[in-house]
């Protein structure tokens, strides 16, 4: 939730703009309360202060839940629309409090663009407030020398600062003595039923535990239907008071537009762009997906940037400030770009592909119109939705044996194991190793401490009924939306009630209600430039060019920097899955139960074209192949072979073969860490008898090295230094296809 509307007029906004010249005098405030008799009074004598204007008032359930908080010293839960003004429950709150004499507000925010936006919110406002998170933890003596003086009204902290080890043992005790009122914003991320499940959350249950009964707690939210509110009440403890509002936001135009592919999805886009309603944000699913968006749109004309997990995070803060400005048309985005960003006037918001789920959908699109009458927001559905569901769904489920393993592992080690060197013993990567470790630390099976992870020595036992309650849920969720996209009914009624909103009505407003508002044809020139973007294909693989820690315990010689003489060269890779262009195609070649066969002849041409603008770069500065090699493959040997084959008719080069592989070991399969998929090929992949002796006789320069799929890039790395002991100069690798 960043700093929503407040009472009043639309433009009475924490916007900045209107609400510029209204700046909060602290001292002027506690003097009027002093006078203003009941509690309504000096909360609304704060209120008005706040946004500037004598007639402000509260909305139905704000001073409800203020009273709740600072009469009552209750614990509350507020589950209300973006816009209603969740900000000014808690602003108002705090400032009440501080004048009875209480400590500071602490304010756990899930993101560090939306502590940006609270905390220049409540600067705005005359709210004293600093935040500690990742992003500014040498900081922390300024923000502690300023508690100790009493300026700070609000300090907002991650959830993650939570369970830092110098943190939690040094800072958190006196910030627990001295809380004022405790507001967890995002709550739905407390519960593992929630689509932004953060496994810190749910440790902040332990926080509300150590803190003194008096002190008030707040948690709010946006997006949490019945199942999500029973979560969050138990986490918050006996005695919730709960203000559940009206979710339909009446200032968004829904619609959906259902378009054959992904070629006609961004003519559509570069047809329209320009039409649409001031500024706005275009959501994909995947990180390819909006970089190549934004680089054809971009292309065309049209101000728009690209905004992801992979951006940095000075980079992010740029690009907010320019949406927020105007100076772009959009931001075509991933769900990076959600909670925490505010511009009231945001004028559209489109999805090229649909969230997992209505929830999901619905915080995304509450990015439009908080401040406005009007907001268009529409979604272009794609037949590859359900499939990016589905891995991103599997991709953070721990399991019983990972969980195990790790356990088992830490505590045979007997002291405290870093993320990295635990990595090295267990078959998970960073991520989803971070995740579970998390999730077990919640579960009060691992600590972090000073120097890495622990076991407590706690019974730990994996709860395979939840998890299999959480998959069906999302299984659910997505067959809703699925729904949501065809459904002949009012659209916002749907998402309300989805959230299980009683007051959910027909709005009136949706393509449903009054028929299709947004125009359906695409220019021809646009699918012109659609489809030359979507054929445009190749992209680097970068070399490997360090051995993962932990190797000699897994069986594996190395460690340190690879040997040049051992390294492959930068290669080429046609697309990834998850593109856009080629990235359909290429799904359907890696489907679980696909047939394998010959490449496709347009896929061969794409290819050539790969390597004709490969050649333009000069081979990597290593020159022209001079020979052919093909991968082994468990699954697509035909597939590689008739590329590898391909390549050499089509280039005049020879074929010197395929290097051989032992079946009978480890898979290798995707989704373990590094040292593990390492360990998997080590020595498996060798230059047989009969590839020695054509290396030994094609004469001198490099090879081209032809693979169906690359992910973490050690089969090639393993399978090019074979390669290069047997004689070859350089290897070249050409792959179809890019994992992730």
């Amino acid at each position: 939730m960043t700093p929503d509307q407040f009472p009043g007029q639309p433009s009475t906004t924490f916007d900045g703009t209107a609400f510029e010249a209204a700046t909060f005098d602290g001292a002027a405030a506690s003097d009027a309360v002093a006078d203003a008799g009941s509690t309504r009074a000096q909360a609304l004598v704060v209120l008005r202060k706040l946004v500037g204007r004598a007639d402000a008032d509260f909305h139905d359930g704000q001073f409800e839940a203020i009273e709740a908080l600072v009469d009552g010293g209750r614990r509350a839960l507020v589950v209300q629309r973006t816009g209603w003004g969740k900000s000014a429950v808690y602003f108002v709150s705090s400032l009440l409090l501080r004048a009875r004499g209480a400590g500071p507000t602490l304010i756990v925010s899930p993101l560090l663009a939306l502590m940006r936006d609270q905390v220049a919110a409540a600067e705005r406002a005359g709210v004293r407030a600093m935040a500690i998170n990742s992003a500014n933890a040498t900081e922390w003596d300024l923000v502690s020398r300023a508690l100790a003086a009493d300026e700070v009204d609000v300090l907002l902290v991650s959830p993650e600062r939570l369970t830092n080890p110098s943190f939690r043992e040094n800072q958190l005790p006196t910030l627990i003595r001295r809380t004022g009122l405790l507001v967890i914003d995002e709550a739905h991320c407390i519960s593992d039923w929630g689509h932004d499940f953060r496994p810190d959350y749910r440790r902040i249950a332990d926080l509300i535990a150590q803190l003194p009964p008096s002190v008030p707690v707040l948690a709010t939210t946006a997006t949490a239907n019945s199942r999500v509110v029973a979560d969050i009440e138990e986490q918050l403890g006996a005695g919730v008071f709960t203000i559940r509002g009206p979710l339909a936001r009446k200032s968004l135009r829904l619609g959906v537009l259902r378009l054959a592919d992904s070629r006609d999805r961004l003519g559509w886009l570069l047809t329209h762009l320009a039409e649409l309603p001031g500024s706005g944000i275009i959501y994909t699913l995947t990180v390819s997906a909006a970089e190549d968006t934004a680089r054809l749109l971009a292309e065309a004309g049209h101000e728009v940037k690209a905004y992801t997990g992979r951006t940095d995070t000075m980079e992010r803060e740029s690009l907010e400030e320019a949406l927020k400005n105007n100076q772009v048309k959009a931001l075509v985005a991933t769900s990076a770009l959600g909670m925490g960003f505010d511009k009231p006037d945001l004028g559209f918001v489109i999805h090229l592909g649909a969230p997992s789920s209505p929830v999901a959908y619905y915080q995304q699109v509450g990015r439009a119109g908080r401040g406005s009458a009007n907001a268009d927001v529409l979604l272009l559905p794609g037949s590859e939705d359900a499939d990016i569901w589905q891995y991103f769904a599997t991709a953070s489920m721990p399991s019983a044996e990972k969980a195990s393993t790790v356990l088992e592992t830490l505590g045979q080690a007997g002291k405290p194991m870093s993320t990295p060197a635990l990595e090295a013993r267990v078959d998970l990567r960073r991520t989803p190793l971070e995740l579970l470790l998390k999730v077990l630390a919640v579960d009060g099976a691992v600590r972090r401490v000073s120097g890495g992870w622990e076991s407590t020595g706690v019974p730990w036992t994996y709860d395979s009924q939840r998890y299999e309650r959480i998959a069906q849920a999302r299984v659910d969720e997505q067959q809703s939306m699925i729904e949501y996209e065809r459904m002949a009914g009012c659209r916002m009624e749907y998402l309300a009630a989805a959230l299980d909103d009683s007051t959910a009505a027909p709005c009136g407003r949706c393509d449903s209600c009054a028929g299709r508002w947004f125009p359906t044809d695409i220019g021809t020139g646009a699918v012109a430039a659609a489809s030359e973007s979507l054929s445009h294909a190749g992209l680097p693989i970068d070399p490997r060019t360090l051995w993962p820690t932990g190797m000699d315990r897994l069986g594996v010689p190395v460690k340190g920097k690879i040997k040049a003489e051992e390294q492959v060269a930068p290669g080429r890779v046609l697309a990834r899955l998850t593109d856009l262009g080629w990235g359909n195609a290429l799904r359907s070649i890696f489907a679980a139960g696909a047939v394998d066969g010959p490449v496709d002849p347009a896929m061969v041409q794409a290819v050539v074209a790969v390597l004709r603008d490969w050649g333009q770069a000069r081979w990597a500065g290593q020159g022209r192949p001079v020979a052919v090699v093909s991968m082994p493959s468990r699954t697509k040997p035909e597939l590689v072979r008739s590329l590898a084959q391909a390549m050499c008719g089509i280039g005049q080069l020879p074929y010197l073969g395929e290097l051989s592989l032992d079946f009978g070991g480890p898979s290798g399969q995707r989704g373990g860490n590094s040292a593990y998929r390492l360990a998997g090929v080590w020595d498996r992949i060798v230059v047989g008898p009969e590839l020695a002796s054509a290396v030994s006789s094609y004469g001198r320069g490099p090879v081209l090295l032809i693979d169906d799929l690359v992910d973490s890039r050690w089969t090639l790395t393993v399978a090019g230094r074979a390669l290069r002991l047997a004689g070859v100069d350089q290897v070249l690798p050409l792959v179809l296809a890019q994992a992730g």
